[in-house]
């Protein structure tokens, strides 16, 4: 039991300092410190994308602890599922910084993330980008699904305890179809030369505020036995 806690907290730290380590490649000045006072506030205008990015680095981080606390599996897969999740989270905040730099530049006129613009980029590009940051967002959102599926397969879990890992396994599972769906939005605009279907892949993730709604009712049903 000791060695299973030992194992458990040096994956836990693996994991947390991967993603610490992830959000410190946003740091907002680069990577020098401003020297002058104009360097400073043009450093500052980085900050919604770098906020909006930490956010999102935040909820897969919380996700993986939330499936710590209520999964206490220490076997192979685990931590194969775990390590994976730093992977996809090592490559996902490139595309995830350029994305909200260039959507703050582009709302603003450049004012925020200025050295951030995607108005001149041509139609290949934003579709590249825009799926390279979908099967990303999908990937991470599917590992922890797989990892909430194999805790519910292998974590002897009560029937209490099973319900949120049965809630969480879907709504993961739900943000890695809306991130795949970008995607290949954003693959056929590249394949159909359509530049509009780009504004569609982005939108597709306002699809994401179903979540809430479409798992309380989930968890109604399993709270009543309706979902074996």
């Amino acid at each position: 039991m000791r060695h299973d806690r030992a194992e458990s907290a040096r994956l836990d730290n693996f994991v947390d300092g991967a993603f610490a380590f992830a959000i410190t490649l946003l740091v907002i000045s680069g990577a020098n410190l401003p020297r002058t006072v104009a360097a400073l506030v043009h450093a500052l205008r980085g900050i919604p994308a770098f906020a909006a990015c930490f956010v999102q680095l935040a909820i897969f981080w919380h996700g993986h602890v939330r499936w710590r606390d209520s999964v206490r599996l220490t076997d192979r897969t685990s931590l194969l599922l775990s390590l994976l999740l730093v992977f996809f989270a090592l490559i996902f905040v490139f595309p995830l910084h350029l994305v909200y730099a260039s959507f703050f530049s582009s709302i603003t006129h450049g004012w925020l993330s200025p050295d951030f613009a995607l108005t001149s980029a041509s139609l290949p590009a934003l579709a590249a980008l825009f799926a390279c940051y979908g099967l990303s967002y999908a990937c991470m959102a599917g590992t922890l699904a797989l990892l909430c599926r194999h805790g519910l397969r292998n974590g002897h879990l009560v029937a209490a305890d099973a319900i949120p890992v049965h809630v969480n396994m879907l709504s993961w599972a739900y943000y890695a179809s809306i991130g795949l769906l970008s995607a290949l939005i954003a693959v056929a605009a590249f394949a159909t030369g359509a530049g509009w279907l780009i504004a569609v892949a982005g939108f597709s993730y306002a699809l994401l505020g179903f979540t809430h709604g479409i798992a309380n009712r989930y968890r109604a049903r399993m709270e009543r036995g309706a979902v074996p």
